[in-house]
Formats: structure tokens, C-alpha cells, sequence
């Protein structure tokens, strides 16, 4: 024997209940012997409570309940046909014609009472099963109509009745003992002993179908609806949230108790007490076999089963000195919420006994206040209980699974997961179970932080990183490009994918929070709106996604003025632009600090050799206990360039024009001249070093004459460097003559730093550099005698690109 329950969204049309019907002919041309329970059609209960409120309001309701008429009449007629569509419309319109006249009488006396509101809301389910009832009889299968309100005997708690299962298990067996065949039996209802319709409240179909299962003694009991089965999570919020093959009774009530929608915990009761197996199946799925609830524990070593949320809660908080070692507060407390009929959702208290908080549904909030202040009224008129603090527009997150008792490090994962993506905690608490971590968020943080728990906890989810990029020059699209041609790969064999959610540059900037098609960033972009920095922070900041990533792609100094609330948004940030690393030390350490206060990351290792690791080895030897003595290198690979091109057979302005050709120098090429990107990137280097250094500490030799610097535009300046050849060649021949060549060094010393142009011998590692290549040697207590030399090219749209695209990766996957 199997009992098969479809709900609402099951039987919501003419096409869907053809499904159910096709399913429910495969299990009886299988031979089973089987019944079925209906919920109403989709939409239908709230209908029929809507239609309530408003009669008992005085509005008008007639255009709504003829709209509802409609719908069903319409449905008849799109199944049925000859004497059993008479019948059925007959059967509806009657139906109708008494709901109608149950109104009029509400409207009338403007009072709606819980046992009025009842035996309105049974139309829906009374309605859905005798049509799916004579739809199955059409096809030649003997289908009895059963009004579950003949069966069901409970006590008279209008809306949420408890059932007498003694009298209604003996019932169901005599019932199911007159009539054979396949029944059809409406779902959420029930009767008193005097006949009094009731319904079961909340998930009362699913329990319908759990009753019949445990007074038959049936093998299975399953609940069909339109998910497959039980997720890993909500996949509204998730939509990676794959189905559970098994869950334990326990882990379902759990998740049921905590948000999960496709099942609720009374159901669970009397198929747990008769050991009955539960499956949620998918009626427009049928052939995936969707969750299991039984008592056996799923053997796949996942740490977690599943997560759950409840998406408005308040939380509330008694509080006092009076309450510490003082016995019965608890019980007052809880005796006051009992009597007002609050229903608590989660509870936690914390070792001093100062403080008991309280989760509640925002309907309960106000009248639970009302309740515990007056049952404290004179210890709160004495001053040793605060009147109950409410804090409303929250969630609630939980992790649920069997195996969280019997495993270590599973709290410190989720609140790992929450805080690397700055998701703050109001309130934890873990039953007693241990089968369930549960814990308070702010409402707006609840998608973010399901999210981030999902990819923590499922080692097959895919981490997504939400990209925000500014600056569209060489550097940012490349960057794009090469994310683009590798996200296939990362997708595949990383179970990581980056999802580009904003792009800006000086004029346009474009969102998209689910993730724009990287190819299209250039049409899309154009299609944006205009630029605005300040704007594009708050929009990214307000879209409060996981594992966001901010990087700049710029080179001024407009951008890094927003690091900090980028940081502070827990935001991480990946950049090339120097201006902050390099820029006023107070303002770079504050960075730093913001980034660990936030457990977020900023990095900016493309700010000294591009893809080169060299901020990263000197962060690593003073980390492990090392003590840098001196640093020095060739930091630009433009004035590498020039002066390793720069022979006897070329005059300085030409290797100046050609560097500038192949795209080495900034479009006035004084500005790589003048030395202060070096400048920059050995303060960097420096303060990774140890040293608290300025950019104004820095000592320049300047390499240009001054009528160089001066000229008032760039075809001016290399006309003043063609005259001013002399002046480089004597340095460069002078060089020449001691077996020497120049090379723009700079260097960190003994707490200074120094730029400006040497010359080295063949004896220097700078000697034979050419090509444009960086080159640093450190020197430390442990590299003394022969510096350890980082060499390779330090500048470059790909290279840069790749050491961002890099950095990316790192967060995503320390995230």
C-alpha cells in the first residue's frame, strides 16, 4: 500500500492534473495498491482567505469569487465532458452558491471567526478532489471521492486542529475496508466528533497523507510536487542547490522546522512513529527519483545535509542584572509567550544568564513583546530588567545534518564562510540535538550568506566570484579577455567561475548582478550609464553579493580614494595603480587594517614587475623571520628598455621614439623619464621590507635636462632631447669606458631609498639586462653572500593582466 499526495501546484490546471493522472494510471497499470490526497489547486487557499478578509472587512468580494467560479468551472470543462461535466459544474456551482451565501453572512455581521475561516478555506481542497476524482473515473479507474472531514477526528483548535489518531486511524481502516479502488481524498481537512469542519494548519495535506499512510500500514508514502525532491538549499537563493538522495527523519523536521518548504514536520510525526519511508518526487519529473526520508543516515560523506533559512524573523532580548542566578525567569518567560500562543523559533542564552533572546515571525512580535513586559513589570519598574528589545528585518540561516555531531570544525566553517563575505552574526544557537548550527542575519545579507555556506559545505558547488572592474584601457581589456578564454577551464576543473556584475570606465559604467556576458562588455558598456565613481561604489556595495572582488584598473588617483569603502563592504580589491601602495603611509596602513578587519583581501602585487613575485617573496621572508638588508632593481621595463637599447649607433631620442612606438612609454614619455613610477615602486618594495617610507623620502637624480622637462608639449620635448644628445651620450661613453653600462636603479638601504641612473660592470646582474626586463636582488640575513634575483618582464597589458587575473584566483580560493 502507498499513499500518493499531490499539492497545490500539482493540481493547478487542466494540464497538470492530466499529469497527475498519467502518473496515478503508471502505478495502477503496475499493479500497486495505492490511494491519493490532494491539496487545492495553486492559489485557491489564498483565494478563499483573501475572499474571507474581505467579506469580514465589508469590501465588496463578488468579482473575486466569481473569478475563483470561473477557474474551476473552466477547469471541469477542460477535462470532463457529457453527464460527468453536468454532474461536476452542478456540483461546483452549488458549492459556490453556499460559499457565497457564507460570505454574505460574514459581511454582513463584519465578524469572521476561526471556525468560519475554516470551513470556508475547505472549498479548495473539497473541490480539487472530487474533480481529480472524476477525472480518473473518465478514464475507467474506480476513484471514490473521499471528504477527509469523515475520516479525520480531531479537537475543535480551528486552524491548526490536533488530531485523535486513535479514532481516526480505526475510521480510516473501516472506511478504506467499504469503498475499493483507487481513493481520492482531500487533503488539510478534518471534523470534530459533532461534524465540525477543522483544518490541520500549516503543511495539513502533507499530514493528511501521513495519517492514512500510518493507519494503513502503508510501505511508502510519497509527496509530489514541483521540486525534485529535498535541496541543499532553497534554489531561489541558490541555483546551484542540487537534490539529497537520503535525509534522515530528523534532518527533515529540522529543515522543514527552519524554511524548507516541501515538507512540513507534522508529516513526519506519524510516518517516524510507524517507521514509514517518505519521497518527494517531482510531478513534472516523475522519472527522477527524487529524496528519501527515512531513518537511515545518506552514506556520502558530506559534512552537512543541508541548509535552510527563514526569511523574516525579530529577534527579541530580555535582558538584566536581575535575571543572573535567579531561578523560574526562563519559565516566566516562556509561560507568557505560551499564553499569548507565540510560537518561539529559535532560543539562545548565553553563560551569564544576563540576557535570554528569542527568534519569532514578525505577526508574533508585537504581541510576545507585549506579553514578557507585563509579566516583568515590576522588575522592570525596579530597574533590573530592561523592557524586551526588539530588532526586526532579520533572517535565519541554519546547517543541518546528522553528521554535525559527530565532527569537528563544521561551526568554524560556516562562520568562516560568513565572515570572509562581512556577513555579521546577531544571534547563534545549536539545539541540543547537535544535528543543527542555527544562526540570526540581517535580512539583506540572507542570499549572500546562503551562498557563501553552500560553497563551503559542497565540495561539488561551484564558487562564483562577482567581478566590478574600472578602467577598460590595455590592462582591463586584457584582463577581460584572458577570464573570458579561461572561466571554461576554471569552471571545469576548479569548480570556479568569475561573473563579471560591473564595468566602468571615464564615460559609461554597466551592471548586471546575475553576470554580463564577458564578450559583450564593450556594447554592453556603451549601453550604460554615464560614469559616476561615487556611483558605481554604492551600486556595488548595495548589490551585497559573495565573494565580490573590486579591481582597478586605472592609473590616477581618483579610483583608490574609494579602497577604503571598498574594503569596509568587505570587498576585495586587486589593482596595478600604485597610487595607494605607494601614496601617504597612514593612508596605506589604514588599508590594510580595513582589509583584515573585514577579512577581506588587497593586493597589489602588479604594482612593482607586473606578474613578477616580488612583493610577495619579500612579504614571505620577513613573514618566516628574515631581515631584508638592501633591495635593488631595474623596476621599469620601459627604462630597461631604453637604456639597454641605447648603443653607440643610436642616438637617445630615436630608442625614446621607438620605445614609444611599441607601446613601452606613457604617451608623453617624460612621464616614465622623470622616475616616478620607480619612485613608487621601490617605496612599495620598502614598506613590504619593513620601513615606514614616504614618497617624499625618496632621493631622485634626475636623468632629463631641465629643457627636456619644461617643453610645453611632446613633439617639443623630443626636439630638445635630439639637442640635448651630447648630454646622454657622454654619460653613455664615459660608462663605456670604465667597461660599464647604464641602468635606471633603484634602491632601499639602511632605511633610505635612492633613484637615479649607475653605471654597473660586467660583475653586476644588471649588466647584461635588455628587452625591457625588470630585475630585483635582495639581499638578507639569510641571501648574503649572493642576493636572491627575481628577473622576467615587469611591464605589459598581458603580463600585468595575468598578475590581476591571478590575484583574482587567490581570493577566490582563500575565500
Amino acid at each position: 500500500m502507498k499513499i500518493l499526495k499531490f499539492g497545490g501546484s500539482s493540481v493547478a490546471s487542466p494540464d497538470t492534473i492530466r499529469q497527475v493522472a498519467a502518473i496515478v494510471e503508471s502505478y495502477y497499470e503496475a499493479g500497486e495498491r495505492f490511494g491519493v490526497v490532494v491539496s487545492a489547486m495553486g492559489g485557491v487557499t489564498d483565494a478563499l482567505l483573501e475572499l474571507a478578509d474581505r467579506a469580514a472587512s465589508g469590501s465588496d468580494f463578488t468579482e473575486k469569487l466569481d473569478a475563483l467560479r470561473v477557474r474551476h468551472l473552466d477547469a471541469a470543462t477542460g477535462l470532463l465532458d457529457g453527464d460527468r461535466l453536468r454532474h461536476t459544474r452542478e456540483k461546483f456551482e452549488r458549492r459556490f452558491a453556499k460559499l457565497d451565501n457564507i460570505l454574505q453572512a460574514v459581511q454582513a455581521i463584519r465578524e469572521l471567526t476561526a471556525r468560519t475561516k475554516d470551513y470556508i478555506v475547505s472549498f479548495g481542497e473539497r473541490n480539487s478532489a472530487f474533480l481529480l476524482s472524476q477525472f480518473l473515473a473518465s478514464k475507467g479507474l474506480q476513484a471514490p471521492y473521499l471528504d477527509a472531514a469523515n475520516v479525520v477526528i480531531t479537537d475543535d483548535r480551528f486552524g491548526g486542529a490536533r488530531v485523535r489518531k486513535e479514532d481516526t486511524y480505526a475510521r480510516i481502516q473501516a472506511w478504506m475496508a467499504q469503498f475499493p479502488g483507487i481513493p481520492v481524498i482531500t487533503g488539510f481537512l478534518g471534523a470534530t466528533e459533532d461534524g465540525i469542519r477543522t483544518t490541520l494548519g500549516r503543511g495539513g495535506s502533507d499530514y493528511t497523507a501521513a495519517l492514512f499512510g500510518a493507519a494503513l500500514d502503508a510501505e511508502l508514502i510519497e509527496i509530489w510536487t514541483d521540486v525534485n525532491g529535498i535541496l541543499t538549499a532553497d534554489p531561489r537563493d541558490v541555483p546551484d542547490a542540487r537534490s539529497l538522495k537520503q535525509v534522515t527523519y530528523a534532518e527533515a523536521m529540522e529543515m522543514s522546522h527552519f524554511g524548507a518548504k516541501v515538507i512540513y514536520p507534522p508529516t513526519i510525526r506519524p510516518a517516524l512513529e510507524a517507521d514509514i519511508p517518505i519521497v518527494i518526487k517531482n510531478t513534472f519529473q516523475p522519472g527522477f527519483e527524487g529524496t528519501r526520508i527515512s531513518s537511515v543516515k545518506a552514506p556520502n560523506g558530506q559534512l552537512i545535509t543541508g541548509i535552510a533559512s527563514i526569511d523574516k524573523v525579530v529577534l527579541l532580548t530580555l535582558r538584566g542584572t536581575g535575571m543572573i542566578g535567579v531561578p523560574g525567569f526562563a519559565a516566566r518567560l516562556f509561560s507568557a509567550l505560551s499564553a499569548e500562543g507565540v510560537n518561539i523559533i529559535m532560543i539562545t542564552q548565553g553563560s551569564s544568564e544576563h540576557a535570554i533572546s528569542f527568534a519569532v515571525s514578525p505577526a508574533d512580535a508585537l504581541p510576545a513583546k507585549a506579553a514578557v513586559d507585563k509579566a516583568f513589570e515590576l522588575e522592570i519598574e525596579r530597574g533590573i530588567v530592561e523592557p524586551v528589545k526588539m530588532e526586526d528585518d532579520l533572517c535565519i540561516i541554519a546547517i543541518i545534518g546528522e553528521s554535525i555531531k559527530n565532527r569537528h570544525n563544521i561551526a568554524g566553517m560556516l562562520f568562516r564562510a560568513l565572515g570572509a563575505n562581512g556577513v555579521n552574526v546577531v544571534a547563534i544557537a545549536q539545539g541540543s540535538s547537535e544535528l543543527i548550527i542555527s544562526v540570526v542575519l540581517d535580512r539583506a545579507d540572507k542570499r549572500k550568506a546562503v551562498n557563501a555556506v553552500h560553497e563551503m559545505f559542497f565540495s561539488d558547488a561551484i564558487t562564483r566570484v562577482h567581478l566590478f572592474v574600472v578602467g577598460t584601457g590595455l590592462v582591463g581589456k586584457e584582463l577581460l579577455r584572458q577570464i573570458e578564454a579561461q572561466n571554461p577551464t576554471l569552471i571545469r576543473d576548479h569548480a570556479l567561475e568569475i561573473k563579471l556584475c560591473g564595468i566602468a570606465n571615464s564615460r559609461r559604467m554597466y551592471f548586471d548582478a546575475s553576470g554580463m556576458p564577458i564578450a559583450d562588455w564593450p556594447t554592453l558598456l556603451d549601453q550604460g550609464d554615464k560614469s559616476d565613481l561615487a556611483a558605481f561604489v554604492t551600486a556595488m556595495s548595495e548589490m551585497n553579493l559573495r565573494n565580490s572582488v573590486f579591481v582597478d584598473c586605472t592609473a590616477g588617483d581618483r579610483v583608490p580614494a574609494f579602497y577604503g569603502h571598498v574594503l569596509d563592504h568587505s570587498i576585495s580589491i586587486s589593482t596595478p595603480n600604485k597610487v595607494a601602495a605607494s601614496g601617504p603611509l597612514l593612508r596605506f596602513r589604514r588599508l590594510k587594517q580595513l582589509a583584515r578587519a573585514n577579512n577581506v583581501s588587497y593586493l597589489y602585487e602588479t604594482n612593482v614587475g607586473a606578474a613578477l613575485p616580488l612583493i610577495a617573496t619579500i612579504r614571505d621572508l620577513v613573514r618566516s623571520g628574515d631581515t631584508i638588508l638592501k633591495i635593488e632593481g631595474v623596476l621599469s621595463g620601459t627604462l630597461s628598455y631604453i637604456f639597454g637599447a641605447y648603443t653607440a649607433d643610436k642616438r637617445f631620442a630615436d630608442v625614446v621614439r621607438e620605445a614609444k612606438a611599441l607601446g613601452f612609454t606613457e604617451p608623453d614619455p617624460r612621464e616614465d623619464l622623470k622616475g616616478l613610477d620607480v619612485a613608487r615602486k621601490i617605496v612599495i618594495l620598502a614598506r613590504e621590507a619593513g620601513a615606514a617610507m614616504e614618497l617624499s623620502d625618496v632621493e631622485s637624480d634626475p636623468i632629463l635636462p631641465d629643457a627636456c622637462l619644461h617643453a610645453p608639449n611632446v613633439e617639443a620635448f623630443f626636439a630638445e632631447l635630439e639637442a640635448a644628445e651630447s648630454f646622454f651620450a657622454g654619460h653613455r661613453d664615459a660608462a663605456a669606458q670604465n667597461g660599464c653600462v647604464l641602468r635606471m636603479l633603484a634602491t632601499y638601504q639602511d632605511g633610505h631609498c635612492r633613484i637615479g641612473l649607475q653605471e654597473v660592470d660586467a660583475s653586476s646582474p644588471f649588466y647584461g639586462l635588455t628587452g625591457g626586463d625588470n630585475m630585483v636582488a635582495i639581499t638578507s640575513k639569510r641571501y648574503h653572500t649572493h642576493p636572491l634575483i627575481v628577473r622576467g618582464p615587469g611591464a605589459g597589458a598581458e603580463v600585468t593582466a595575468a598578475g590581476v587575473f591571478a590575484e583574482i584566483i587567490t581570493i577566490a580560493k582563500g575565500r
